[in-house]
């Protein structure tokens, strides 16, 4: 299995959802970076379960403990390892699926490739790993102070943001349990989340992210596109069916002359719409992208399925689920763009020398 992310700025990870614990090392951090211990767990927070009436009740506090590479509150160089210790597990949620495939899930798949799988919770393909990421993207974030990323949900289901990003006010994200820039559109949001709660179902979503004061020249011109990095790195979200940057599907729609970003003469451009990437190298635009998140396999309601033995079987889920993910993800994918703006920064450092 491949547990790492990043080439210069690398993140490997452990554990399963019901194990004691989760974690990582993180390799590349340069020396002597302030690391505020209290703004990392900050960012976990925004994503542990059981913080609103439309997240998962699982109740686990999160706390990371750093176990090498900093010292008085500076990186040292070396690696940085740490863990999550898991609190809460409720294996006996899982026992009526030892043997039977959950729809959508990876049940299946890992069965088949493996020949072996933790039913509890998923093991290894739980979203309970992206605690690590958060972990990652918060260290991250150090190396690359003045870069500002910012991602809300832009929609649940067939409810959206009607408003281009720059018209947003992004000091009321964190102001509504849903995550959303717009007061007006969260309310309408969380009300349906409830509405779909209620009914043993789940909804899906969209999260969009915003990239400001990214400097000129990140990324290569064939396969290390900026672009592609950051595409491999939402598309490795559980639930993540879909990755759009700039103007993305809606630019297939357009006509070469509407699309162009034309020049102002200072390098800058007169519109935006190829996402502030050209070429795979960054132009010192906004970079901004959309990711898209399918509704929670899992329901409280009855399913159709098979067992390991190939026959059909009725199933229903149990224990503690989010009826939509999308909230929680916000913080995920903002520690994952971070890693990956990291990753090129310190690329581009090394290759000019400095």
């Amino acid at each position: 299995m491949s547990n790492s992310f990043g080439k210069l700025f690398t993140l490997t990870t452990f554990g399963e959802s019901h194990g004691p614990a989760i974690g990582g090392v993180i390799d590349g951090c340069p020396a002597g970076i302030d690391l505020d211990l209290e703004a990392v767990q900050s960012q976990l927070d925004r994503r542990k379960p059981g913080q609103s009436k439309i997240t998962t009740q699982r109740k686990e506090p999160d706390q990371v403990e750093f176990l090498s590479g900093i010292f008085e509150g500076k990186t040292t160089g070396t690696s940085i390892g740490f863990q999550i210790q898991n609190t809460n597990q409720k294996s006996k949620d899982y026992s009526h699926n030892v043997d039977v495939y959950r729809p959508s899930h990876a049940d299946y798949t890992y069965d088949q490739k493996y020949g072996v799988r933790d039913h509890r919770g998923g093991g290894r393909s739980s979203a309970r790993e992206t605690a690590n990421w958060i972990v990652g993207g918060a260290v991250a974030k150090e190396i690359i102070k003045g870069i500002k990323i910012t991602a809300f949900t832009s929609s649940v289901g067939e409810i959206f943001i009607d408003k281009p990003y720059q018209e947003l006010d992004f000091s009321q994200i964190e102001q509504n349990m849903v995550r959303c820039a717009d007061p007006v559109t969260a309310e309408k949001m969380i009300e349906h989340i409830g509405e779909i709660k209620k009914q043993g179902d789940t909804v899906g979503g969209t999260i969009t992210c915003v990239i400001q004061n990214v400097p000129i020249g990140l990324g290569e011109p064939i396969f290390d596109k900026l672009h592609a990095a950051m595409g491999h790195a939402m598309l490795s979200i559980n639930a993540v069916k879909g990755f759009e940057y700039g103007s993305g599907f809606c630019g297939a729609r357009m006509k070469g002359s509407d699309h162009n970003d034309l020049f102002n003469q200072d390098g800058s451009t007169q519109t935006n719409l190829s996402g502030g990437i050209q070429g795979g190298i960054s132009n010192g635009m906004d970079i901004y992208f959309r990711v898209a998140f399918k509704p929670v396999a899992t329901l409280i309601q009855k399913q159709d399925t098979i067992d390991a033995k190939g026959n059909k079987v009725e199933m229903q889920g149990r224990g503690r689920h989010d009826p939509c993910v999308v909230p929680r993800a916000v913080p995920i994918v903002e520690a994952l763009s971070a890693m990956v703006m990291a990753d090129f920064y310190l690329l581009s450092k090394a290759k000019s020398g400095l």
